[in-house]
């Protein structure tokens, strides 16, 4: 469904022409659970975006509606709940939460919401909806937000709203991701470089098809993990606020003073933050069988060390290597399921695209979706923008 179409299905069911915002998914090329540590990470954002109409309304209540769910949620915006229900207006409803607790409450609106991020495929679905929730509700209100707070407000929804302890990486490159670039982020001071992709690359995204979810207990439960090696740690680094601010000498002389599975959570994330500053090396250099090499490191590293993958990511990751074109690819994303991410020169994508599946249903008797993508820009007032993000026939 494009803006126009989607602009005329919500005059139909609302009485009234909306406005139209938009957020894009994202892709990590490399860095994984290293934002909740103050950490490195390297996403972009795609051509895969949700779009979010909205018009105002008199009666002080969001009306939400969505092209892929049945349901219609209503909510007074007087009495708002705390906590969400576990239904997918919550990522909605939070918004309107966040900003009220902000000081800038969200004004009665009729919502549509038209999904175009797989949910449940490792791409961020959630941050987009709430991008452009947050675009959409703020224009009703009259507030001005920098990007990088919509960030943060959004980030809030997840952890205090939802109850997944995620990262700022998500939201943040759904807000501030260029077409061409990879935007490098320094999940503690919120500084970034963007950082050109080779345009003779592609992103080749696979869907395990296997779905996972964030607020299930293993994602926090890294955390967690990650927490208590910090204050094991703290013992002798007591400036370290963070995995951020332990090298790995510091890790490795301390090896024996921590449990063994904390021992292995810590060292996932202090070498996957070298390995986004080597990496934007290697990009900036050109040098794409480097970049490549840290993405299987990175893989290695979730799969042995963070325990965050499966059986359907790593034949996925097993059924790219020796392909034509191929440098690298990792499973991208919380883990527990959902996609890969391949860099692989563009001449080959296609062919690529259609191996590795072949590849992977021969494995697994599923068949999975397989996207070649670029890069894309982050979120915006919707026209009607050329999908960046193809589906191999």
């Amino acid at each position: 469904m494009i803006s126009s179409e989607l602009a005329g299905h919500f005059r139909d069911v609302f009485g009234v022409s909306p406005r139209i915002f938009s957020a894009p998914g994202r892709v990590n090329l490399i860095g994984e659970h290293t934002d909740y540590n103050d950490g490195f990470v390297m996403p972009c954002a795609i051509g895969m975006s949700t779009r979010v109409a909205i018009s105002p309304r008199e009666d002080g209540k969001l009306v939400v509606r969505s092209d892929e769910f049945p349901d219609q949620f209503e909510s007074d915006l007087d009495h708002l709940p705390e906590r969400g229900t576990g239904v997918w207006s919550d990522y909605v409803l939070g918004v309107a939460v966040m900003l009220q607790q902000i000081g800038h409450p969200a004004q009665g609106a009729n919502l549509w919401v038209q999904g175009g991020v797989p949910m449940g495929a490792g791409l961020s679905s959630s941050a987009a909806i709430e991008v452009a929730s947050a675009l959409a509700m703020i224009s009703l209100n009259g507030a001005m937000f920098p990007l990088p707070q919509i960030a943060k407000l959004c980030q809030q929804v997840e952890n205090v709203f939802i109850g997944a302890r995620v990262g700022i990486m998500d939201q943040f490159v759904s807000c501030l991701g260029k077409a061409g670039h990879a935007l490098m982020l320094d999940c503690r001071s919120l500084d970034f470089k963007l950082i050109p992709i080779p345009q003779n690359v592609r992103l080749v995204i696979c869907n395990t098809m296997v779905k996972h979810e964030h607020a299930s207990g293993e994602y926090n439960r890294r955390r967690e993990e990650c927490e208590a090696g910090v204050k094991i740690l703290q013992k002798w680094h007591p400036e370290a606020r963070a995995l951020r601010d332990i090298s790995p000498s510091q890790l490795e002389e301390h090896a024996q003073d921590l449990p063994e599975i904390i021992y292995r959570r810590c060292l996932h994330v202090v070498q996957e933050n070298q390995r986004v500053q080597d990496a934007a090396q290697c990009l900036l250099a050109g040098d794409l069988g480097g970049f490549g090499g840290l993405m299987r490191a990175s893989h290695r590293s979730l799969r042995d060390l963070y325990d965050v993958s499966c059986r359907e990511l790593n034949v996925m990751v097993e059924a790219a290597e020796g392909l034509p074109g191929f440098y690298g690819g990792r499973m991208t994303g919380g883990g527990f399921g959902g996609s890969t991410v391949n860099l692989v020169n563009a001449g080959d994508a296609a062919a690529f695209a259609d191996q590795v599946a072949g590849r992977y249903r021969r494995e697994t008797g599923t068949e999975p979706l397989v996207y070649v993508c670029s890069a894309a820009d982050g979120a915006h007032v919707e026209a009607d923008p050329a999908k960046q993000c193809t589906e191999p026939s």
